[in-house]
């Protein structure tokens, strides 16, 4: 039986996210939906909540309140438990299921991360993102008043440590240094190093292009010296709606079983999250 997934919003991960339905032989594309349609009219097993982050929440508890799983990949990083605490009730009143932050950081990152944990229990982690373009600080650079475009660029100066290059097109009449300050104060960018840079055309520089160098420096029971290292170069958009293709499988198979509520990926067994039959995924993988 093919799941039926419908999509909600179609900017750059709403079009990922049909893209990587069509060609999965267990999925059905149940319709795309924009921010301003009636929610009531939609009939899915699932829906990709493909909107910006700060409207994920809103979006979630109608659909949950309906009885639909909803998939979303929420990346305000510091927020994600508290959505996680504000969701689980309503799934579970519902019958429900929602997986939050379900891109791939947070998201596939943060099972890579929670695996090197475990065969490295003391030590660090280092996250470096980029250098590339990063769709949540993006969307919220482009919601600054007098903003007409944006991209947001991550430079990695290691460590976990990151320079945010913020590239804005003003509109008619904004005042560049009114602009900068409202965005300097925004969350997404209070926390990095920022710089803002007035430009004559966004569309000039635009490119989804990103990527991630992950380290764990750690300890094997007692054993020291223990060094991971996961990289990867992406299609920021891409690689965002296969995840949530991913976790929206995961999330019909969660319901089936009647564990309700909300969840992250690490929660999740990982063989939840791909077609075909567990007893052949267990005979190729292991």
């Amino acid at each position: 039986m093919q799941t039926r997934i419908a999509i909600l919003g179609y900017g750059n991960i709403g079009k990922a996210v049909e893209q990587a339905v069509l060609v999965a032989e267990d999925m059905q594309l149940a319709g795309i939906y924009h921010h301003n349609d009636n929610l009531d009219a939609i009939d899915a097993d699932v829906v990709a909540l493909c909107t910006p982050t700060r409207e994920v929440p809103a979006f979630a508890a109608q659909l949950l309140k309906r009885g639909i799983a909803t998939v979303d990949s929420f990346d305000i990083h510091g927020q994600i438990y508290d959505l996680r605490s504000q969701l689980t009730p309503i799934a579970k009143e519902h019958q429900a299921v929602s997986i939050i932050a379900a891109g791939w950081d947070p998201g596939s990152d943060s099972m890579v991360r929670a695996l090197l944990q475990a065969i490295a229990p003391k030590g660090i982690t280092y996250t470096n993102f980029g250098p590339g373009r990063s769709m949540g600080h993006t969307v919220a650079a482009k919601a600054i008043p007098g903003v007409k475009d944006a991209l947001s660029m991550t430079i990695p100066l290691g460590t976990g440590i990151h320079r945010r290059m913020v590239y804005v097109e003003l509109a008619p009449d904004a005042d560049f240094a009114t602009v900068e300050k409202q965005l300097l104060a925004d969350d997404y960018f209070a926390h990095d190093e920022t710089h803002v840079i007035p430009v004559p055309s966004i569309d000039a520089l635009n490119n989804v292009a990103h990527g991630v160098n992950l380290v764990r420096d750690g300890v094997s029971g007692c054993t020291h010296n223990q060094r991971f290292e996961f990289n990867m170069t992406i299609n920021n958009p891409a690689l965002t709606g296969q995840v949530l293709v991913a976790c929206a499988r995961a999330a019909v198979r969660m319901r089936a079983e009647q564990r309700h509520g909300a969840f992250t990926m690490i929660e999740i067994p990982p063989i939840y999250l791909l077609p075909g039959d567990e007893e052949q995924l267990i005979r190729s993988l292991v």
